[in-house]
């Protein structure tokens, strides 16, 4: 006797999942999302982070791409200094050509953080501890 596909692909969804459809979470509501948010917030004026680094403070270790998404989500009204946070190597992640790049790099160079090549000096790259 063969079972459905469906049947089947149901015995592997937890309990909760089965009896009602699931309810998308907050953004906002996600613990994982808020310490990243901290995290950013800590990061001092004329420093910077990469997207790894600010994942493992935040006890995310290999959740780089989770701190991407994060700042994606961040509300306007937060005025979170996204600008901080660069990618690996100190590398402006936005395309050369795109508004984003020469946004964070205007406002990193107003901070005095040398940017050159779409990246920033190591010397400004802090690589800090969770709270």
């Amino acid at each position: 006797m063969a079972r459905s596909t469906k049947a089947f692909a149901e015995l592997f969804l937890p309990p909760s999942a089965k009896r009602s459809p699931r309810r998308p979470a907050s953004v906002e509501d996600n613990p994982a999302i808020q310490v990243i948010w901290d995290m950013v917030a800590m990061i001092p004026r004329g420093k910077v982070s990469t997207y790894g680094a600010v994942a493992r403070a935040a006890g995310l270790p290999g959740r780089a791409r989770l701190t991407g998404f994060a700042l994606k989500v961040a509300p306007k009204e937060m005025n979170l200094p996204w600008h901080r946070v660069v990618g690996a190597g100190g590398r402006i992640v936005f395309p050369k050509t795109s508004q984003e790049h020469r946004e964070q790099a205007r406002r990193l160079r107003a901070e005095r953080v040398a940017v050159k090549d779409g990246r920033v000096d190591r010397s400004c790259i802090t690589d800090f501890e969770a709270p």
